[in-house]
């Protein structure tokens, strides 16, 4: 039975191409002559790009492997590119391996582990402060979700001081005092990136308070 015979009985390899040019493909792969198979290809895949604009933008040896493939890697031509194995196209995937090492603390996460190793980075130490009172919030949010009860921000601190290898503090008076691990008071601190546009808050807000008086006690409303 023929290459040709099995193409009709059976549905189309890659259905992108479409019958035609899988029957193409094959065909031009039982030419008797290499030469001509070989111009023969080329043509079948300046065609592939003509009838298909998406194709354009692929890569020339995409539609060269595509057409091996089709023609169930009987295409022996003197074309640009080798023809691909056919052992690759059965062969599984490598599987995804997973990110070595335990987490000390599955409620937090990983990602909290590495927003505490970018916080040690921090040479200065408001920066560093206001991202221990960043990650302490996201830690509080966290830890309330598994447990609403017996919840302290002592606990917080010794995990970030446990995650950190004892390189971040802060002291757990202001914490307690300010709340300075509560969520709702997330808006009043910035990442480390983000240090000059909490300046120019805090500058509009005295600022604003020095206009408002200005404009209280030096106006002088004329009398009637």
């Amino acid at each position: 039975m023929s290459n040709q015979e099995i193409t009709d009985k059976h549905s189309v390899i890659l259905k992108e191409y479409g019958k035609n040019i899988q029957r193409l493909s094959i065909y031009i792969s039982e030419m008797e002559d290499r030469e001509k198979r070989t111009q023969s290809a080329f043509l079948l895949v300046e065609m592939v790009k003509q009838l298909n604009p998406s194709m354009k933008a692929e890569n020339d040896q995409k539609i060269w492997d595509d057409l091996h493939i089709m023609s169930d890697f009987q295409l022996d031509v003197d074309g640009p590119y080798p023809s691909p194995q056919r052992e690759l196209l059965n062969k599984k995937p490598a599987r995804v391996g997973y990110p070595k090492g335990e987490i000390k603390f599955k409620h937090y996460g990983r990602n909290i582990e590495k927003l505490i190793e970018k916080a040690v980075e921090i040479e200065d130490d408001e920066e560093q402060e206001a991202a221990i009172i960043y990650i302490g919030q996201l830690m509080r949010s966290f830890h309330s979700t598994w447990n609403r009860e017996n919840f302290d921000d002592g606990i917080i601190l010794d995990d970030i001081k446990t995650l950190s290898k004892g390189k971040l503090h802060i002291d757990l008076e202001k914490v307690r005092e300010m709340g300075l691990f509560e969520t709702n008071t997330r808006r009043d601190f910035k990442l480390p990136s983000e240090p000059e546009a909490n300046t120019n808050n805090n500058r509009r807000k005295f600022s604003g308070g020095n206009d408002r008086r200005r404009n209280n006690n030096g106006g002088h409303k004329k009398r009637r």
